[in-house]
């Protein structure tokens, strides 16, 4: 399959600290790939390079077939991001903030593209209210209309479903997966839920201190570290409990 991303012996310093040391992968176009990792594992900084804001100390990062450093603003109006731990302007409401985004990434039928998000992400109830009076939750729906703005081709999701209750949490999984295969989307989902991860994902890819540490489908590293869960080869590999076979990761 043709890669949305591809990463080739990709390094970032920041002085002395090496954040992510020598990673290569590709994301298969029309995937979903989970990065994982610990606190410090690099997963920040390298969404950061993914989306043009770091540039990589070495190495190469293509994505939609655009070099990254070279031709950024090529690739920018194709994907979009997410993250509840980035705030939107606390004045605005939320229909102010979708429509300033909306102008910046160009869309069409702005007005009726925010009221079919409204409609799908059940934003009504507050769609006219400040975002600084909206609840974790509320911001966490909002924060994801704002990455589905202009219909992306791929998208980069940091904790998705963060703060959300498990009854709505499952059913924006669902709803991400259905979109996916309407618009045939490429995922970047860097989560701590190991349960996502199992639902959602073609391929994990497993960051710690900078580099890859193992790489394949959920089923695929549960069977190779002999547990039942993701959720138990992440402690696995976060603890140094067991190592996978040599040859395995990067």
């Amino acid at each position: 399959m043709t890669a949305a991303i591809a990463v080739r012996a990709v390094a970032k310093s920041f002085g002395a600290v090496r954040a992510v040391d020598d990673i290569s992968f590709d994301v298969p176009m029309g995937s979903t790939t989970a990065l994982l990792g610990g606190n410090g594992a690099g997963k920040t900084t390298t969404l950061s390079m993914l989306l043009g804001l770091l540039i990589p100390t070495s190495g190469s990062i293509t994505v939609l077939g655009e070099d990254m450093v070279r031709h950024r603003y090529r690739v920018l109006p194709r994907l979009n991001f997410s993250s509840p731990y980035v705030d939107l302007p606390h004045r605005l409401t939320v229909r102010q903030n979708l429509t300033v985004y909306g102008h910046l990434y160009g869309v069409a039928g702005l007005k009726d593209r925010i009221g079919e998000l409204a409609d799908e992400l059940n934003l009504g109830e507050f769609i006219d209210r400040p975002a600084g009076k909206l609840s974790a939750g509320q911001k966490t729906r909002v924060a994801l209309a704002k990455a589905l703005l202009n219909t992306p081709d791929l998208l980069l999701l940091d904790e998705p479903t963060a703060s959300l209750d498990p009854d709505t949490a499952d059913w924006m999984r669902g709803y991400f997966q259905g979109y996916c295969r309407r618009v045939g989307a490429t995922i970047l989902l860097a989560s701590h839920n190991m349960t996502e991860v199992e639902r959602m994902c073609d391929q994990v890819l497993i960051m710690k201190q900078g580099r890859l540490v193992d790489r394949g489908s959920p089923a695929e590293l549960i069977a190779r570290f002999g547990r039942d869960t993701m959720e138990e080869v992440f402690l696995d590999i976060a603890r140094d409990r067991r190592r996978a076979p040599e040859g395995d990761g990067s």
